[in-house]
């Protein structure tokens, strides 16, 4: 399970830094695409997105879900199983409550 906090993630400005490996640019656009949708409708359970998973070989679409419990967006990928929680995603541009 990936706990990511994106504000760790972030720059001081919350943008995305310049000097990221590719790698890590992936990994960030990737949960910033799954913020960016599950927070227009809110879900409560686990709901299909038009989002690829990242895991290398896998073609699973995510499945996300927000936790009102912890203020959490829970994302799973049915085909791989890979799953996290983002936290700290609160007044970032990709918050669209």
């Amino acid at each position: 399970m990936y706990i990511t906090n994106i504000t760790h993630l972030l720059d001081a400005s919350a943008k995305m830094p310049e000097d990221v490996p590719d790698e890590a640019r992936g990994l960030i656009d990737f949960l910033t695409q799954v913020i960016d949708t599950t927070t227009k409708n809110l879900p409560h359970t686990l709901t299909q997105t038009d989002i690829r998973c990242f895991e290398k070989g896998c073609s699973g679409m995510i499945k996300t879900a927000f936790r009102p419990d912890t203020e959490e967006i829970h994302w799973y990928c049915p085909d791989c199983e890979v799953d996290g929680l983002i936290s700290g995603w609160q007044g970032t541009k990709w918050d669209n409550r």
